[in-house]
C-alpha cells in the first residue's frame, strides 16, 4: 500500500512508550513533506493486526474532543525558540481536533477552523491515514520559517489498554506535550532534517 505522498519527504520511526502494555501494534511510522512552504504533509502508517485494535468507526470529517482516548494520531506544531505550540489531534474516523498553547499545556485562544482533509486506508495488518495541514490557520506559526514538531500516536487494544507512541519520549508517564518531545526540525524553506532517537530514513 503506497501513501499519498508518493515516497517524497522523510519518513520517521515512532516508539512505543515503555510503560505500555504488550498490544497488536507491530511498528508505527510517519512520513512528512512541506508543500508550498505553508502546507504540511503527513502520512502515518501502522502496521499490526489490526483486528487487535479499536478504532473508531468512519464518520463525518468534522471537529471533536477527547479523541486521544481511543486510538488516534497526533501532531505538535512549535515555533523554533518559542514555548507556544498547537496540538492537532487525527481520528481514523475522519474526526480531527486542533488546540492552541501559549506555553507548556498553557491554553490560548482558539484559531480559525483548520478543518483538514483526511484519508484513512486499511489492509490486512497496515492502516494508513494521510493529511494536508494548512500552517496558515494555525495562528501561534505566524512568520516562522523553522519548527520543532513531534508525531505521536495512542493505540487501543480490544480490551480497552491504551499505548503511547511517539519520536521521543522524555523520562517518566507519556506526556507529548514535553518540548523534549519536539524531535524534528522542521525547515519549511528546506527538506525536514529529523534528529534524535527514533528520527530515521526509511524508503
Amino acid at each position: 500500500m503506497g501513501d499519498s505522498l508518493g515516497g517524497e519527504g522523510t519518513e520517521v520511526v515512532l516508539l512505543e512508550h515503555p510503560d505500555s502494555p504488550p498490544g497488536p501494534v507491530q511498528g508505527l511510522r510517519a512520513r512528512v513533506l512541506v508543500q508550498g512552504g505553508r502546507r504540511l504533509g503527513l502520512v502515518f502508517r501502522l502496521e499490526g493486526a489490526l483486528e487487535g485494535l479499536r478504532l473508531p468507526p468512519p464518520g463525518l470529517a468534522r471537529r471533536g474532543d477527547r479523541l486521544w482516548e481511543h486510538t488516534c494520531f497526533e501532531v505538535f506544531l512549535a515555533p523554533a525558540g518559542s514555548a507556544a505550540y498547537h496540538e492537532v489531534n487525527l481520528s481514523p474516523s475522519g474526526e480531527w481536533a486542533e488546540y492552541p498553547f501559549l506555553s507548556y499545556r498553557e491554553r490560548g485562544p482558539a484559531g480559525p477552523p483548520l478543518a483538514p482533509g483526511l484519508e484513512t486506508s486499511t489492509v490486512p495488518g497496515c492502516l494508513e491515514l494521510a493529511v494536508s495541514l494548512d500552517l496558515g490557520r494555525l495562528p501561534l506559526l505566524a512568520g516562522a520559517s523553522s519548527l520543532r514538531v513531534g508525531l505521536s500516536a495512542v493505540t487501543e487494544g480490544a480490551g480497552g489498554r491504551l499505548s503511547y507512541w511517539a519520536l521521543r519520549h522524555p523520562p517518566g508517564r507519556p506526556d507529548f506535550h514535553r518540548p523534549e518531545a519536539f524531535a524534528l526540525a522542521l525547515d519549511l524553506r528546506q527538506p525536514v532534517h529529523p534528529t534524535g532517537p527514533g528520527a530515521g530514513r526509511g524508503g
